[in-house]
């Protein structure tokens, strides 16, 4: 009986190893080259709309510089609307639109950055380059993003 058991549970995990792989396998894979970081971020935008979790995909795949700013913007909007608000939040999927069909994506590297020319389907449509780099051994888009000002206070303390 106890050797079922411990059969068992090693078959058990066994198996879910065996599932979870793939997964792992899949996660690494998304951002181990520049051409697939920014397919993926593509991917992962064209889902956002209205889905937190899609947004949260998608915003992981930004680069540090991005997600602290998109940080500080969540920091304000939350103090503004009175309820907690994610960074991931301040992604406008609205205003993400493809101009065209992405069908190649080839990149020029050099060290820690690399930019992407994605091309579209018609020789019509003129190429978009996109910049990446690379942080902690994966590759993040880079999504510039404009300071966010300094917050301003009266001097008579609003009195």
């Amino acid at each position: 009986m106890l050797a079922a058991r411990q059969l068992t549970y090693g078959m058990w995990a066994g198996l879910l190893g065996l599932c979870l792989l793939p997964a792992a396998c899949e996660a690494e894979a998304n951002d181990s080259t520049p051409e697939r970081v920014v397919q993926e971020f593509m991917d992962r935008m064209q889902r956002v709309h209205g889905d937190a979790h899609a947004a949260r995909l998608a915003y992981e795949l930004l680069w540090a510089d991005a997600r602290r700013n998109l940080a500080e913007r969540a920091k304000r909007a939350s103090a503004v609307a009175g309820r907690e608000i994610a960074p991931e939040e301040m992604i406008a999927p609205s205003h993400f639109s493809l101009a065209y069909r992405p069908k190649k994506l080839s990149a020029r590297a050099d060290g820690d950055w690399a930019e992407v020319t994605v091309l579209g389907e018609s020789n019509a449509t003129s190429p978009r380059t996109v910049k990446c780099v690379r942080e902690d051994g994966h590759w993040r888009v880079v999504l510039e993003l404009p300071l966010m000002p300094p917050i301003q206070r009266r001097v008579d303390g609003g009195t």
